[in-house]
Parts: structure tokens; C-alpha cells; sequence
């Protein structure tokens, strides 16, 4: 495994942002979700060596979280979330500075700075200075000074806020070839669900500091919960009571189509057996394709 931590505990006086985490994480692009609060800048700042967990043990490609930090930050690579940029520098000097503090020669470093700027496609905007850089191509220069070391696991925080449309896609598709065709790990936390869900195959899901989810997305889909979409004639409210009472999950849309979520170890037949406790009628039944989405509010417990 390239991540692995276990019983991982970190607070902020009385707040506490991790309580427990255990996770094991092999190659591959994963997702990092949850709400604001769950822990994920906190659990990012661990992995990086940044902060040191008050009591657990992890380890990132094979170093010790607590003892290989200075090893851990050479070896990874890390797009923050906030700007990191330095007013008067244009943007290749900017990228081969970070190359040197990863421990690259100044040479090589220069070197490494063209190249990896020619990949995210600011070539020709090398030599301009920071300050007159757009949204986009400020985050593009972020990825390039995460890359320009080569590093083996990718740390992206955000990576597309604050983009349009366009931009958006131009950062993703960068990202979905780093983690396709570089042979370089991706861990991509980010609110934005579809852009996990484009890039990832793999997900982990934090709530109130703990692990609530982890796994494919394909197999959280299938164990977590099945989806049915259904349509009634009757009392709703009574039908979606009844449903919640044998542990379901259960919305309603404007359009009134009823989506139940069914838990591990429930049956369709519980659908018919609340319309018929309820004396409601089903004139539709369809079972759907859970998104990243309705797993998340599965798993974190909101609509």
C-alpha cells in the first residue's frame, strides 16, 4: 500500500478534526470527500507531514509520518487549495524554485520547470509574471510546480475552484492523464463531486473525523445500498414513514418520484409490503444507478 494509517487521532484544542481514522490506499486516483469540517485538510496536512497526529501510526511510500516528513515532501507532490505564489516572479523561476526546495540541482530544476509548464500549457506564458496570471492559469501553475520534481503520489487540494466551465475541464483533463499515463498516484479531496467521480475509481468518505466510507465506488454502490425509483397513488408521507421505519433511506423530488434507498440485507418485497400497510398503490418501480452523490448522503447521513 502507498498510504496506510491506522487509529489516527488530531484535535484543535477542543475540536476534534480526526477521531480514529484507519485507512489503506494502493495505486490508483481516490477521492477524498466529505463536509466542511469532516477532517479531510487536516488528514492532508498529516499525510504531508505538515502536522503530527497526537496518537496513531501512518506510513507514505514506506516512511513514517511521524519520523520521515522531510522524506515524505521530497517524494510527494502538493496543490493547496490557496494560492502559493510569489508577487514578482514569472512563472518558470517560480516552478524551478519549487523544484529546488524538493531537492532538485538549480540546473536540472530550470530544466524540469520548462518542461512540466510546457505540459499544463503555459509555454508561452513562461516568462510572464505571476501577478498577470488568469483563474486558470493560476491553478494550471499549481499543478506544474506539484509535478515538477516528480513526484510519486499527487496531493490536489480544490483543484478546480474558482474555474469556469472551460478551465474546469482543461484542469481535469490534466489531472485524469497525471493520473492515467504519469504512473503517479492521485489523491484529489474536493467538493465537487462529479469531478471525483470522472477521475477516481476509488473513494474515501470522512464525517465528524471518521472513516463513514471506503472503497471502489462501484462496490460502495453495490454494498452500501440499492436505489428504486417509485411512484404511488396515496399517502406519501405514510409510505415514506413506513419505508424509513425498516431502514431505508427515503426523498422524495418536486416531480414527486419517490427514490428509496435500501440498505444491505433489504428486499424489494418491502416496497410492496409498505404500500400495502400504507394502502398506497405503486404505478412505477425502477431499480436506478446509485451516483457518487447519493452515496455521500448515504454515508454522511444528509439529503
Amino acid at each position: 500500500m502507498s498510504i496506510e494509517v491506522k487509529d489516527i487521532h488530531f484535535s484543535y484544542g477542543r475540536i476534534v478534526a480526526l477521531d480514529g481514522v484507519t485507512m489503506s490506499l494502493a495505486e490508483g486516483a481516490v477521492g477524498l470527500l466529505g463536509p466542511n469540517g469532516a477532517g479531510k485538510s487536516t488528514l492532508l496536512r498529516i499525510l504531508l507531514g505538515f502536522l503530527t497526529p497526537q496518537s496513531g501510526e501512518g506510513r507514505v511510500l514506506d516512511y513514517d509520518i511521524r519520523r520521515s516528513r522531510a522524506m515524505i515532501r521530497r517524494s510527494v507532490g502538493y496543490m493547496p487549495e490557496s494560492d502559493c505564489f510569489i508577487a514578482g516572479m514569472d512563472a518558470v523561476t517560480f516552478t524551478a524554485y519549487f523544484g529546488e526546495l524538493s531537492g532538485m540541482p538549480r540546473q536540472e530544476a530550470m530544466k524540469r520547470a520548462h518542461e512540466v509548464l510546457f505540459y499544463v500549457g503555459l509555454d508561452e506564458a513562461r516568462y510572464r509574471l505571476l501577478d498577470t496570471y488568469a483563474a486558470g492559469m493560476k491553478q494550471r501553475l499549481k499543478l506544474a510546480q506539484a509535478l515538477v520534481h516528480d513526484p510519486k503520489i499527487l496531493f490536489l487540494d480544490e483543484p478546480t475552484s474558482n474555474l469556469d466551465p472551460s478551465g474546469r475541464a482543461e484542469v481535469l483533463e490534466l489531472i485524469r492523464d497525471v493520473a492515467t499515463n504519469k504512473g503517479i498516484q492521485v489523491i484529489l479531496s474536493s467538493h465537487i463531486l462529479d469531478d471525483i467521480e470522472s477521475i477516481c475509481a476509488s473513494v474515501v468518505i470522512l464525517n465528524k473525523g471518521k472513516v463513514a466510507a471506503e472503497g471502489r465506488i462501484e462496490d460502495l454502490r453495490a454494498i452500501r445500498y440499492s436505489l428504486y425509483e417509485v411512484r404511488i397513488k396515496g399517502d406519501a408521507v405514510a409510505f415514506r414513514r413506513e419505508l424509513e421505519a425498516r431502514g431505508c433511506r427515503v426523498d422524495e423530488t418536486e416531480d414527486r418520484l419517490i427514490k428509496v434507498y435500501m440498505p444491505e440485507g433489504a428486499e424489494r418485497m418491502d416496497l410492496f409490503r409498505a404500500a400495502v400497510r400504507t394502502g398506497a398503490q405503486l404505478r412505477s418501480f425502477v431499480k436506478s444507478r446509485t451516483s457518487l452523490e447519493d452515496l455521500f448522503a448515504g454515508a454522511v447521513g444528509v439529503d
